[in-house]
């Protein structure tokens, strides 16, 4: 509900109770005052969504306070009521920030028009507000021309014209948020707001008031009240950005908006109601997140009602061919340089790589090349970052690095290369002796967070205590 709290400033005590009773009415909060001083006083206790003005009021004109308001940080939306209007004064009004003008004695289907209005420019605001701090991806069209991407298209068309909520798995880098996106673009909601929320990248203490919201004074810092993911996605889609990395506790309230599409702001007790399409995406297998009981099996029953599988680059590397050329000219034009093509040998490299990263880290080493490239020149394998090995490829040492950071992988006890995974263990193990159990540090030194490596290492099996000086 953009619209919440509202303020009715009209000294006639009948047309302000006959006012005040359509809000109430349509349940909204109403605060009626008979002067400027009264109005003045609720603001400077609370935030409001709309204010009825009187133009003639017993200390002073309305139009004085409209213009006063113009400086608040969290203004509200003006109405200005008069049984005095004229062209000259609407348009002064209109022009000193009034919402809209309305004249005495007006209907009560002209309040619920000005209403709708209200709400519809107040969710527009905040999502704008919301999206001019959101980084999108310098590309949204989702590349390939391989059965299997031409079968994930497909699956995308089916599913987009429905409402039914979409759980996308796949590995990181894949794509899983351009498939995302291509759902809610061929959606039925495309005109409407499209709200990302990154479980993984939001602190645990926070992502609470991040899905729903909080009222003012809820905790320490909440100096205002403010609208959550949830209801800045209102009439359009959320994406759950990886949804495992949730905590248990949030995972019921999160059941709960799935199930009755209602929820309660942080420090709240007001049920508010939401219109919302749920997509969202997990580098995991949720199916063993279940049954560890590290994620709720209902939950993942009300995501799971249109499973969306991405494949890995290595499942359809004749792809590869096609990504690295729409790549190449997109890093040459931000960029600046001139590159004439790939080289067969730099092809042939590309091809051969298993790309554990996909998508995203053939992208990466596209735009390394290009840039390492010299100018009217194809891009050869050394412009690449590594060194083609038959079917697979290694990194090229990192200028300036540590020796930690170049060591090759140490090789299994009869001699074979270990996984990836039993690589990725013993390392992450080995940084937690180095810093005698310390995970901040140990997180810090990886360059992944605290929630992943606490993560790994109740996947290992490592208990999970925190030494000195950890942050959670």
């Amino acid at each position: 509900m953009p619209i919440e709290k509202i303020i009715v400033l009209e000294d006639d005590l009948i047309v302000r109770k006959n006012l005040e009773q359509q809000l109430r009415q349509r349940h909204y909060d109403v605060a009626a005052a008979s002067t400027i001083a009264e109005a003045q006083e609720y603001l400077s206790r609370d935030t409001f969504d709309l204010m009825f003005v009187d133009v003639r009021l017993p200390d002073g004109e309305g139009t004085d306070l409209l213009r006063q308001l113009q400086s608040r940080p969290l203004k509200p939306l003006v109405v200005i009521i008069t049984g005095f209007g004229s062209v000259e004064s609407a348009v002064n009004c209109m022009r000193d920030g009034a919402f809209e003008y309305l004249i005495k004695p007006f209907s009560s289907d002209q309040i619920e028009v000005t209403l709708k209005k209200a709400a519809q420019y107040t969710q527009l605001v905040r999502v704008s507000r919301f999206l001019n701090h959101e980084e999108e991806s310098s590309s949204n069209e989702l590349l390939g021309r391989s059965s299997d991407m031409d079968s994930l298209r497909q699956l995308i068309r089916k599913v987009a014209r429905t409402q039914a909520t979409v759980l996308i798995q796949g590995e990181s880098g894949t794509g899983k948020e351009l498939v995302a996106r291509a759902i809610f673009r061929e959606s039925p909601r495309a005109n409407s707001p499209f709200i990302k929320v990154n479980c993984a990248a939001i602190p645990e203490h926070l992502i609470e008031s991040e899905f729903f919201g909080h009222e003012k004074g809820a905790f320490t810092g909440a100096l205002n009240k403010r609208e959550g993911r949830f209801e800045l996605a209102h009439g359009g889609t959320i994406l759950l950005d990886e949804v495992s990395e949730i905590s248990p506790q949030l995972q019921a309230k999160l059941l709960r908006v799935l199930q009755e599409r209602e929820l309660e702001r942080v420090g709240g007790n007001r049920t508010i109601k939401v219109d919302v399409r749920v997509i969202a995406t997990t580098n995991r297998h949720l199916e063993q997140s279940v049954e560890k009981k590290e994620f709720r099996q209902d939950l993942f029953f009300r995501l799971n009602v249109v499973p969306v599988h991405v494949p890995p680059l290595r499942e359809h590397k004749e792809d590869v061919a096609t990504l690295a050329e729409q790549f190449l000219q997109r890093f040459a034009r931000k960029h600046g340089v001139r590159v004439t093509g790939i080289s067969p040998d730099c092809m042939a490299a590309l091809l051969a790589h298993d790309w554990p990263g996909n998508v995203r880290e053939l992208q990466n080493a596209i735009e390394r090349a290009v840039i390492l490239s010299g100018d009217g020149e194809d891009l050869g394998p050394d412009h690449l970052g590594f060194t083609s090995r038959g079917s697979t490829s290694s990194p090229a040492p990192i200028i300036g690095a540590s020796p930690a950071a170049t060591m090759t992988p140490p090789p299994a006890s009869n001699g074979a290369i270990l996984p990836l995974a039993e690589v990725e263990k013993q390392h992450i193990l080995a940084a937690l002796q180095q810093y005698a159990g310390n995970r901040t540090h140990a997180a810090k030194q990886l360059g992944i967070s605290i929630r992943t490596l606490r993560n790994k290492l109740h996947e290992y099996g490592v208990a999970s205590k925190g030494g000195e000086g950890d942050e959670e």
